[in-house]
């Protein structure tokens, strides 16, 4: 059978696994191990065993049990709350200050937890009922947490990025700088929409600000500065040299568990216990996703489908940009249904060779498809941060939910539009800090 049409009855069948309801990682093991078993013979199913462990035979995989655990650690205190408090309390005269606030909460408490549905529930449990309390509207309060708990793939450090990184081998460190300033253009686009947005209603509740002493400003400080310096630390520990990705994950949630026992007094061991459950469960949900996507990667290549697919876009006389249009909607459709870990590890493979081929850095491609794996969680019918929030505010419909996140759709668009025709925007910090990629 030609490599092309077998790619495409590969993704049909693929497409109606993992439809059919089974986890993405058993799904991703059946489709493989029945097209090697049909086109390489049983014999061949030996090489499964080593395919499957020698995937997580590597060190950076440490990473992300650590870094999960440092976001477990910190959603399973009022750090969400204080950040938001703290924020509240020195945007208040800003117009609109309250979702100003949230915004910065979410871009904070993502940078700390790497994680958007954590970053969702951890915010939106304070958040959304005090917006709506002060008058604004369902749709705004409860999209602007959509919205902002997306920016915890994005802004480092990220699991997804991890993720990235070791499918397509990039450099994690160069893969976290790349997030940075996307990350930050992506918190002021949704800040001036919100800013816009309220002035525009001319609703005068919205405008008005509570007063707050400098001493009740600076009294919640303590409880925000120290993950702040966790931050700092992190980043200063991986870019100085002083530690790689995996120690610098380690040294993280060391200190994140410290604070949220010392700080929090999350001393009750049952408390420590869920939270080492609950990473661990995720942990091991996304390795073995890992895992079983480098059986498919192997049963792709060994069916010569990979190559065959960059080999057939390289004889395309198609203009890059419309190649690059058309990469990005299928991102958006896979995003729509699948988490962005499955899509990474499924897609990246696939396409890597042919955005190299069409002249593309995979370093900016890794931040395109993360603000695309954005969008999917905001959007229908998956939409995970969707349902968080409708978890956290059940009286608010879906319907609403997704109508208020809409606007902040258009926004990680116009990111992305900026990317491509500013492609420095992501690569331009990697470089300055690492030094040019050879």
């Amino acid at each position: 059978m030609d490599p092309l049409t077998l790619g495409a009855l590969v993704a049909v069948c693929t497409i109606l696994v993992l439809f059919s309801g089974v986890s993405v990682a058993l799904g991703l093991l059946i489709v493989s191990t029945g097209f090697i078993m049909v086109f390489d013979g049983v014999r061949s199913l030996e090489l499964m065993p080593e395919i499957l462990f020698g995937k997580l035979d590597n060190f950076a995989l440490l990473s992300i049990p650590m870094f999960i655990i440092m976001g477990a650690s910190i959603a399973s205190t009022r750090a969400g709350a204080d950040l938001y408090e703290a924020l509240e309390r020195w945007l208040t005269r800003v117009p609109g200050g309250l979702v100003i606030s949230n915004l910065g909460a979410c871009a904070l408490f993502a940078a700390m937890s790497g994680s958007s549905p954590a970053t969702c529930a951890a915010i939106g449990k304070m958040g959304i009922p005090e917006m709506r309390k002060r008058g604004y509207p369902d749709g705004v309060a409860a999209g602007s947490i959509a919205a902002g708990g997306t920016l915890g793939i994005l802004i480092p450090p990220s699991v997804t990025m991890i993720v990235y990184g070791i499918a397509t081998e990039q450099s994690i460190g160069r893969l976290f700088l790349a997030g940075v300033i996307p990350g930050l253009m992506l918190v002021g686009l949704f800040m001036v929409w919100s800013l816009y947005s309220t002035w525009r209603s001319g609703d005068r509740a919205l405008l008005a600000h509570t007063n707050y002493t400098w001493r009740q400003k600076l009294e919640i400080l303590p409880r925000v500065l120290p993950f702040i310096f966790i931050i700092i630390g992190v980043l200063y520990a991986m870019y100085g040299g002083v530690a790689t990705p995996s120690e610098t994950a380690a040294v993280g949630a060391l200190l994140c568990m410290m604070i949220a026992m010392i700080i929090y007094r999350l001393w009750n061991p049952k408390d420590l216990w869920m939270v080492l459950r609950d990473s661990t469960k995720e942990s091991v949900m996304i390795l073995f996703i890992i895992a079983a996507a480098g059986v498919f990667s192997y049963m792709l290549s060994s069916l010569f489908i990979t190559q065959s697919i960059a080999a057939w876009i390289g004889t395309l006389d198609v203009n890059p940009w419309v190649l690059m249009g058309a990469v990005n909607i299928f991102l958006l459709i896979a995003g729509f249904f699948l988490p962005p870990v499955a899509v990474i590890l499924m897609a990246a493979p696939i396409l890597l060779p042919i955005i190299t081929t069409a002249g593309f850095d995979p370093i900016w491609f890794a931040v395109v498809l993360t603000i695309n794996m954005e969008i999917g969680l905001i959007s229908p019918p998956v939409g995970l941060n969707l349902y968080v929030i409708n978890g956290i505010a059940p009286d608010i419909s879906l319907k609403t939910i997704l109508k208020g996140s809409l606007p902040f759709v258009a926004c990680m668009v116009i990111a992305i539009i900026l990317l491509c025709l500013f492609p420095g925007l992501a690569t331009w910090l990697p470089n300055a800090v690492m030094g040019t990629a050879i």
